[in-house]
């Protein structure tokens, strides 16, 4: 039975390169990047360039190879296979003619070597871009390796794009101070993650952020929080919240956000290792079929000519025959070692293409034979407090079981998650303290603007209305009058938050 192999890609980003970066100097870099490599194990022994943009060195388990398309694409591919059976490759395709860049890392392997660690890191290859200065400028903005300090000075980086004034291809990763004045994450460590594939912009301090509110009135910037903003504008943006003691699980939040984002990103065949291989393949095909067809059309002309020729001796015309139709022969034999080849190459690509197909596949397959896998996975929405989303979910499937026929299969499935996970009705109780203390609102007392920040509401001040902003996520905003004329208002807005929040 043949063995699976599965493919994961890891990292995709498509890179601006200035224009004194030349061919020579792309793979002078590429080898350096290899000979300098701080794993032994990862290094190519005795690696370097002998000036052709055709080539392959190392061995079966370890090799770097470069094709070139047309003077105008240079394609190389290092790879590594590790003794457990995965795969490490690692792509880098110049344009010359459009002076971009793409970079992948792949990662492959045998359906039983799973269990490797997935951990990667972005290549090293994009330090060593950034500290030569081949990145050109996104629209202004440098791309590093190092987070940017937005300051007074500097503030227009991100109020022109909060107004629309200014776009960038990378997506910004904007952090705000947290209310004591420091960074929610290693930042240095972020940036540096993500180098490459977003801008990491830091507040100055907790005072810049009235100023950016003020430039942008409508927008609303919890102390901590992590904005990222795509390019793509119907992607939109994210936010992330900061919470006390999960600096490390925001951070890695926030890297997989901007990695699956550079992932999904479709790109042109010519930026990848096969779509150069296939269009190099299809070149020398088309290349060798018109050689072939000029030729046999010279031959037969040739023929033709001496056929004609009554004056020379049948000996002579036979002769030049058998002449004719050997180079002929010679030629069509080297032109089928040729298609064979082709076609032998081309097969391998399907392979790879194959590969490709059955990743989600055979990932989906392993994780559901697991008995112990979840029924769902989770999304991009973090818990507010622990266990804020499983609460959510199994109060509304509790609501829902309560409609839903007895004696039934969707009724007994429902039930049962039900009943499997501890469901602590944490949000029923946040509830019922909400409506306790807004029941009878009267105007926002120090009574209830403490239980309401208990539960988890942030509390602003416009000097005539009060907003409570839960967990300061602006999507789930609720106005308080001052000083309410209705009676009413209070149940009202206690209706309001419940339906919102809870």
């Amino acid at each position: 039975m043949r063995k699976r192999v599965i493919s994961l890609q890891l990292f995709s980003t498509v890179l601006k390169i200035d224009g004194k970066m030349t061919k020579a100097d792309f793979i002078r870099l590429v080898i350096e990047w290899n000979q300098t490599s701080p794993y032994p194990e990862n290094v190519i022994p005795n690696l370097s360039w002998n000036g052709e943009y055709s080539m392959r060195c190392g061995t079966d388990t370890l090799w770097l190879e470069i094709e070139e398309l047309k003077q105008q694409v240079v394609a190389v591919r290092y790879e590594k296979q590790d003794a457990d059976g995965v795969v490490w490759d690692t792509d880098y395709v110049m344009n010359f003619k459009e002076m971009k860049m793409a970079i992948r890392l792949d990662r492959s392997y045998l359906e039983e070597a799973l269990k490797v660690d997935p951990a990667f890191s972005t290549p090293h290859f994009i330090t060593m871009l950034i500290q030569k200065k081949y990145l050109k400028k996104d629209n202004g903005l440098d791309v590093l390796r190092t987070p940017l300090l937005v300051n007074e000075e500097n503030a227009a980086v991100v109020t022109d794009f909060l107004q629309g004034k200014k776009r960038y291809r990378l997506p910004l990763v904007l952090i705000a101070k947290t209310a004591d004045g420091t960074n929610p994450v290693d930042v240095k460590r972020l940036a540096g993650r993500l180098k490459g594939a977003a801008h990491v912009l830091v507040w100055a301090d907790t005072h810049f952020r009235e100023s950016l509110r003020e430039a942008c009135p409508k927008l609303h910037f919890p102390p901590g929080c992590i904005d990222i903003y795509f390019p793509n504008q119907a992607v939109g943006q994210r936010r992330y919240l900061y919470r006390q003691g999960q600096e490390k699980r925001l951070l890695e939040k926030v890297v997989a956000t901007v990695i699956q984002y550079a992932n999904a990103q479709l790109i042109d065949p010519l930026y990848t290792w096969a779509g150069v291989n296939n269009a190099i393949y299809q070149e020398r095909y088309l290349n060798s079929r018109a050689e072939y067809e000029a030729i046999e059309k010279e031959r037969r002309d040739t023929l033709h000519q001496l056929l004609t020729l009554q004056s020379q001796r049948e000996d002579i015309r036979e002769q030049a025959l058998a002449d004719a139709k050997k180079e002929a022969d010679k030629i069509l034999d080297g032109f089928d070692e040729d298609m064979q080849k082709l076609q032998a190459e081309n097969a391998q690509l399907r392979s790879q293409v194959e590969r490709l197909e059955y990743e989600n596949q055979g990932l989906r397959a392993k994780i559901n034979s697991n008995p112990k896998t979840p029924a769902l996975s989770m999304g991009t929405e973090d818990d507010f407090y622990p266990g804020e989303i499983k609460d959510l979910l199994l109060k509304t499937l509790s609501e829902k079981l309560e409609s839903l026929p007895k004696h039934t299969r969707r009724y007994d499935v429902v039930k049962d998650i039900i009943d499997s996970n501890d469901y602590q009705k944490i949000s029923e109780q946040r509830a019922a303290k909400v409506k306790a203390l807004l029941s009878s609102y009267r105007g926002m007392t120090q009574k209830v603007a403490k239980g309401l920040k208990e539960v988890g509401f942030e509390i602003t001040h416009d000097g005539g209305h009060y907003k409570t902003i839960y967990y300061g996520d602006d999507r789930y905003i609720v106005v308080h009058a001052a000083t309410p004329s209705d009676g009413r208002a209070g149940k009202n807005n206690a209706a309001d938050t419940i339906k919102k929040v809870f």
